[in-house]
């Protein structure tokens, strides 16, 4: 992060505070330091604190005086406890009330920097969930993680020319939102961007679909169409899921990036046109090639510049970016205040594996901020997959059907039961999840 994290050090002992001084500003942190809570709650006032550690027993008020006015009056501070007078009671009323870390003097450094690790951790979290306004170079795509920030670099270079893009990703990971950044940030902005999904055009259709028909060109062409291509003339076509494009596809494609012409289905007319080439995959079309199901000639003529769609589990922290910027939104679409979520809920969002990346999780928040009636959002409210639970020994005495049976179980709890999103997550199609299903239910 790049603003430093301010800490408030309360301790009745001259020597203590000297202590968390000298060690935390040689980490790095800006401390401020008192010996008494009523001077404690005055800086609280006059200065944005982090996080406060306090003393225990103190003359006047109490340490837990001090953490339960800082949870009722200041919720996003960060809380510790340190004592000379270490019991079970007392760590238990301590975190009871709000302290995040209880330490017990005397500490080591090595003590003392594990705690701050945990606590400096929850403090990146609330900024990032704060941290909901998009910067204009971002082109209104949230994140701030090193692979998005290549992301963002190769959008602004794609944008200031005319060729062709190749943006690959997991699904789920945003890359019509890529795609679309490019086009709006382009010299095209005010022309057409037309997407165009190749894996739902059947093989009979797509000579009309990419390029359009006359009237009567062919049973039920009772009148005339334009075209993808002839629609997105002066702007972009956007090829999403250019990997399962069928061979026939492959080489009607092949044809108009070459000589940028085309004949509707039904005449020989030749037209001309200008139209730009983006097109995204979540398979390796590089293996596709190899393996002979993927034209290496049209591939090269995709692939001029390259733009790699990191996955949820690889962006660290951009999901509590994210998390922050879901919640504002479907509360909007809710008109509902926005709720916060607990600090247990979101380290398993964070441990989460993402297997539907982007997608899911927004499907998840908009659940959440629809279902959830209370506030805050709480671990119990996670889908059971989510939750925190101890681990278990895993069995190696199993059959592989049982495994994928589990597997499958787990993805569509994960999904809610759709069962569209279950095969995309699983790789298959919808036809071979209907017949495992089926087995699965023969065999219970």
């Amino acid at each position: 992060m790049s603003e430093k994290i301010r800490i408030l050090a309360v301790d009745d002992s001259k020597s203590t505070l000297e202590v968390l001084k000298r060690n935390l500003e040689s980490q790095g942190y800006d401390v401020l330091t008192c010996l008494r809570v009523d001077e404690a709650l005055s800086l609280l006032e006059e200065h944005e604190i982090d996080i406060v550690i306090t003393d225990f027993r103190m003359p006047q008020a109490t340490g837990l005086d001090l953490i339960r006015h800082v949870r009722e009056n200041h919720r996003d501070v960060e809380l510790m406890m340190i004592t000379g007078y270490p019991s079970i009671s007392g760590a238990v009323e301590a975190i009871k009330d709000g302290a995040g870390e209880y330490l017990p003097k005397p500490f080591t450094s090595e003590e003392l920097q594990g705690a701050m690790d945990r606590i400096v951790e929850r403090v990146h979290r609330r900024r990032a969930l704060k941290a909901v306004e998009v910067p204009d170079e971002t082109y209104g795509i949230v994140g701030n993680s090193p692979g998005m920030q290549l992301v963002f670099r190769r959008i602004g270079k794609a944008a200031a020319t005319n060729a062709n893009v190749l943006i690959s990703g997991d699904s789920g990971t945003g890359k019509e939102l890529v795609a679309r950044a490019v086009h709006y940030h382009s010299d095209r902005r005010a022309a057409p961007f037309v997407p165009v999904n190749c894996a739902a055009i059947p093989d009979s259709l797509v000579e009309s679909e990419l390029f359009g028909h006359v009237k009567g060109a062919f049973t039920g062409a009772k009148e005339a169409r334009a075209g993808f291509f002839e629609i997105a003339n002066g702007g972009t076509v956007f090829l999403d899921e250019i990997g399962d494009a069928s061979p026939n596809m492959q080489a009607k494609l092949l044809r108009i990036l070459q000589s940028k012409e085309y004949c509707k289905v039904g005449s020989s007319v030749v037209h001309t046109v200008d139209t730009r080439i983006l097109a995204a995959t979540h398979k390796d079309l590089k293996r596709l090639v190899e393996d002979g199901s993927f034209r290496e000639d049209l591939y090269y003529r995709l692939h001029v510049v390259d733009i790699p769609v990191p996955s949820l589990a690889e962006r660290g922290d951009d999901i509590l970016i994210l998390i922050s910027n879901f919640l504002v939104k479907f509360s909007k679409t809710m008109q509902c205040p926005t709720p916060s979520i607990t600090d247990e809920a979101l380290t398993a969002l964070r441990n989460y594996s993402w297997p539907g990346n982007v997608r899911e999780l927004e499907n998840l928040i908009q659940r959440m901020v629809v279902i959830v009636d209370h506030d805050p959002i709480e671990v119990t409210d996670l889908p059971p997959n989510m939750r925190f639970s101890l681990p278990m020994e895993e069995r190696v005495d199993r059959s592989l059907a049982e495994v994928e049976q589990e597997h499958i179980k787990n993805v569509l709890i994960m999904t809610d039961n759709n069962k569209t999103r279950a095969a995309e997550i699983l790789g298959i199609n919808r036809k071979t999840l209907r017949e495992k299903l089926k087995r699965m239910e023969e065999q219970e």
